[in-house]
């Protein structure tokens, strides 16, 4: 088993290790896979958590410098960081704060001193875990599993959220008026007689709101549009007054009549 350090010589590595540095194991660079990112500045931690997860069939890439590991260009299915919280080049929770800005995987602390402030710190910001050594090493194969699964969740997540988009954009200014009343819960000729448009017309656009985003049902349509944030109006009545106003989804902006036509949620 050879453990490949992004930090070492690579004159004496396969081309294919050297573009997809990785730790052991049959591996082939055009297959992605889980990958453990190990930013570390003892060469012989380097070498033996990644050994260690290796019995575990989990993946390893050692990195010597925050900055070796932020020019690194990933490719896995599903990853974490496991970082030293003191780093030569880089405060570790500069590094996070770095990480969560462009995205990266779920983040694992190892420290060699008890800082509670900083643990603190670093599990408000999201770390999976904060480990002093000497550690279990189950505690770390544990905090890996669990990064993993999280990263695989939301990348879920975002791929839901990037398809429903897309599925939304196709809708026209028309439709986009349509839907946050219908989420709202205006019957048909109610939503018809804000909008100034038949009723007719209006189950025209719902057919049509159904039909692009692929909803199955209304309940469909309104649990997608929840995951988008979508505004919708809501119905209030005044014990003073018969008036009715409509107000615009969480943040309550009033629009002035109820004949008054709704403001594009793409705003």
């Amino acid at each position: 088993m050879q453990v490949i350090d992004c930090e070492d010589d690579m004159a004496s590595v396969p081309l294919a290790d050297r573009i997809f540095p990785r730790t052991y194991g049959r591996f082939c660079p055009e297959q992605l896979c889980d990958m453990i990112y190990l930013v570390e500045g003892d060469p012989r931690v380097r070498q033996e958590i990644p050994q260690s997860l290796a019995a575990h069939d989990l993946k390893t890439m050692a990195f010597a410098s925050a900055r070796a590991y932020l020019d690194y260009i990933r490719r896995d299915t599903a990853a974490c960081v496991i970082l030293n919280f003191c780093l030569p080049d880089l405060c570790g929770l500069d590094l996070q704060q770095r990480l969560a800005e462009r995205d990266d995987p779920p983040v694992i602390f190892i420290s060699d001193k008890c800082e509670i402030a900083s643990a603190v710190s670093a599990i408000k910001a999201g770390a999976i875990e904060f480990l002093i050594k000497p550690f279990d090493f189950q505690d770390l194969v544990s905090a890996v599993r669990a990064a993993l699964i999280r990263d695989r969740e939301s990348r879920l997540r975002k791929t839901e959220i990037a398809t429903l988009e897309k599925r939304f954009s196709l809708l026209t200014p028309r439709e986009r008026e349509i839907l946050p009343l219908l989420l709202g819960g205006l019957l048909n000729k109610q939503a018809a007689s804000v909008l100034g448009i038949s009723t007719v017309t209006l189950q025209m656009h719902r057919g049509q709101v159904m039909r692009k985003t692929q909803a199955k049902s209304f309940a469909e349509l309104v649990r997608m549009s929840m995951k988008l944030h979508i505004p919708h109006w809501q119905q209030t009545n005044s014990s003073s007054t018969t008036t009715t106003s409509l107000i615009w989804g969480p943040t309550a902006t009033r629009a002035e009549g109820a004949k008054a036509a709704p403001r594009s949620w793409t705003e």
